[in-house]
């Protein structure tokens, strides 16, 4: 009922505040027999660590990985999976001056008006460090999609107002900020550097593609595959907005334009995103989702403190002037969650069927 729980045969449960002694994941459903190390998970978490350009916090964690339960010589047990990243790099008296004041953009407010009460020493549970768990988990469930032939790749397509105009796969790992296009990359660059200048923040959007799923996964009502899927991204907590295939310009289409005909060698366009009826149809899938603004800014803001007194606030401390290039490893392993558990649900339900 808390919410700190995704997914039905492949399920994760993150714990962990931003502030406190550690972060994780634990994950229940993993086949045993999986070849299962520290070196499959840790690339992942290095693409989601804090501290790698002038773009991200500079925030120093090395998020070592350690699993602690779940894994024997080497193989999933088929047992809960539990991985775990300490926090070695806190600094909480960097909130002291706005303990008493809710954040403009933050969750301080929402929190403490369910709860009664709120860590907010970095954001706490709302932090992004609450991802690193959810990354941790995305690498298992990528190592199974790979023994599938399925593969994830998600990029910065628009941030600070420049979209990308080409797109190019081996050059999104090559800019900090994991865009397809490296030129439109440089321009963004150079507006969120000024901007980070200025106290302020910038968003964008991130597009991803999914190669090798197979026609067929996806439950066609309350459980359809895009469904889950926008509720995975949707849970991140920077993510605003949510599309698949043309998304909302097909309000503007006729349904000629976007209807996906065939022909003897299958579908002929791909408006739909690669899913139908809640189901995959074997084509490419095709997804983005908007980015807000990163909430925590130093420029000076207008709020209220917990009394309710109206006053100002500028949020010091070490954040990423724009969340883009760090959440795409956060994408890509909640979408690969969600396909795995799809996958593991397809396979039970067939086992199960009358010959």
């Amino acid at each position: 009922m808390a919410g700190n729980t995704f997914g039905t045969a492949f399920r994760i449960t993150t714990f962990g505040e931003s502030h406190g002694e550690a972060v994780g994941v634990i994950i229940d459903g993993v086949p045993p027999g999986l070849p299962i190390s520290e070196e499959d998970i840790q690339p992942d978490m290095d693409r989601r660590k804090p501290g790698q350009s002038d773009l991200t916090t500079p925030r120093k964690e090395s998020d070592t990985v350690i699993i602690q339960s779940g894994v024997f010589e080497g193989k999933s047990t088929g047992t809960p999976l539990m991985i775990m990243l300490l926090n070695t790099n806190t600094i909480s008296s960097d909130y002291d001056d706005v303990k008493n004041k809710y954040r403009p953009g933050h969750a301080d407010y929402t929190y403490q008006q369910k709860y009664g009460i709120r860590d907010w020493r970095g954001s706490g549970r709302a932090s992004g460090r609450e991802t690193a768990g959810r990354v941790a988990a995305g690498a298992i469930a990528k190592k199974v999609l790979s023994l599938q032939g399925i593969s994830i790749k998600a990029y910065t397509l628009a941030a600070a107002g420049i979209r990308c105009e080409k797109y190019i796969p081996d050059q999104i790992e090559k800019n900090p900020m994991r865009a397809c296009d490296p030129e439109a990359a440089l321009k963004m660059i150079e507006v969120v550097e000024s901007l980070k200048d200025k106290g302020n923040s910038a968003g964008g959007i991130i597009e991803c593609r999914i190669e090798g799923v197979p026609p067929g996964l996806g439950e066609p009502v309350f459980d359809k595959l895009e469904a889950d899927l926008g509720k995975a991204i949707l849970s991140i907590g920077a993510v605003k907005g949510f599309e698949i295939g043309e998304g909302f310009k097909a309000a503007d289409m006729f349904g000629s334009d976007h209807n996906d005909e065939m022909s003897g060698r299958g579908f002929l366009t791909n408006h739909a995103g690669g899913i139908t009826g809640g189901i995959s149809t074997g084509q490419e899938i095709i997804f983005r989702a908007a980015v807000k603004p990163t909430a925590s800014i130093s420029a000076l803001q207008h709020t209220v403190d917990v009394t309710g007194k109206e006053t100002e606030i500028r949020t010091e401390g070490r954040h990423d002037p724009i969340i883009c290039p760090r959440i795409i490893p956060v994408m890509e392993a909640m979408t690969a969650i969600v396909l795995v558990d799809h996958l593991l649900r397809q396979r039970a339900q067939k086992s199960f069927q009358m010959s």
